[in-house]
């Protein structure tokens, strides 16, 4: 399959031009930000006062990486992300695109950087009345793209989006999954730089958000672009992302790579997102001390709690066990409950300290 061309963008449309053989994209360990977010805050204006939404948001955000943004339901992540791309200007701080200001940019220069700058959304936005080819080619209609060159980039996009065979479908024929594929492909129209998705799968079953995130890190690798992902799932960033930041009341609590969050959270609503249901349930289990123990490479494949057991001559209670695919690697975590015996407890803390097994006291 012929991947898509390179679109740069011109002041009243597009020029379509072959990438230059050799020349492979950006690597996601790419020191260099594409944004940087310094000292960002937002606030709204509303009859009982103002509400800020964002308040002193520092964040840089590297070409070629996957970068999420998580937090619960009205934390402030769309509320970011439209700030990203000047859909919602900040009240304060600075939004910096590739060594530029966005505040201060002429109209022009703006339009330019939005338009380097795809969306995807949770309920799509398709247009109802047009198929899947004139939904892609609808950004590059409103660019002055010949309609020649605009279905040629279009089909090209479908073909990579795995919908070759629905071009000629409307919104109402398609499944959710192919809905989002969609909307993919009509937010790369224009050879975006950087691919925002706010919730994009939040509306998927999880076969399906599997392989719409699948789709997302293809694009990412193969393309080079930088996509940001905006969520409220722990999953969906140890599925896709190399490094994520948490949200919690407008404030970032916590950023960094993925497994080294994953590993020792440093925020307690890094804790409850990383935990789930599992933090709630467990309160349920007496007033004894539980501890979360974290398994990544040497430890997944080794039998560490029989080994704890055999060595401490103490028995413990598996309150909870899981294992996840984070960055490529194999990483687990249990929590168990600790004898009530505070010298037994002491025995199991200091095996695990000696086998430099990660773990912290989670109650």
């Amino acid at each position: 399959m012929k991947r898509p061309g390179r679109w740069h963008v011109r002041d009243r449309g597009y020029e379509l031009r072959e990438q230059k053989k050799g020349i492979k994209p950006m690597e996601a360990n790419n020191e260099n930000p594409i944004i940087q977010l310094v000292g960002l805050g937002k606030q709204f204006r509303t009859m009982n006062g103002p509400v800020t939404a964002l308040e002193d948001i520092n964040l840089e955000i590297r070409y070629g990486e996957v970068f999420g943004i998580i937090g619960l339901s009205g934390a402030g992540k769309s509320t970011l992300v439209r700030c990203i791309n000047y859909l919602e200007v900040p009240t304060s701080g600075k939004v910096i695109f590739e060594g530029k200001n966005l505040s201060v940019m002429k109209d022009r220069e703006k339009r330019l950087a939005r338009q380097s700058m795809g969306m995807i959304f949770q309920q799509f936005n398709l247009l109802s009345q047009r198929n899947v080819l004139q939904n892609v080619c609808f950004p590059l209609e409103i660019a002055r793209v010949s309609k020649a060159e605009a279905n040629k980039r279009a089909e090209e996009l479908l073909t990579l989006v795995g919908l070759e065979d629905r071009m000629k479908a409307y919104p109402a024929q398609l499944s959710g999954g192919q809905k989002q594929r969609v909307a993919i492909a009509r937010a790369m129209a224009t050879n975006p730089k950087v691919l925002l998705c706010d919730e994009a799968t939040s509306a998927l079953d999880p076969n399906t958000t599997k392989s719409i995130l699948e789709l997302l890190k293809k694009i990412n690798r193969e393309m080079g672009i930088t996509v940001i992902v905006i969520t409220h799932e722990m999953a969906v960033i140890e599925a896709i992302c190399d490094r994520v930041a948490i949200i919690d009341h407008s404030h970032i609590a916590e950023a960094g790579n993925v497994s080294d969050i994953f590993s020792g959270p440093k925020s307690d609503i890094g804790r409850q997102l990383i935990l789930g249901d599992v933090a709630e349930q467990n309160l349920s289990f007496g007033n004894s001390r539980q501890i979360r123990i974290i398994f990544d490479g040497r430890e997944s494949s080794e039998p560490v709690i029989a080994n704890m057991v055999l060595a401490c001559k103490v028995p413990v209670n598996i309150m909870h066990a899981d294992t996840r695919d984070i960055e490529g690697k194999a990483m687990g975590q249990m929590i168990i409950q600790l004898p009530e015996d505070d010298t037994d407890a002491g025995r199991i803390c200091n095996y695990l300290k000696t086998a430099n097994v990660k773990f912290e006291e989670v109650r």
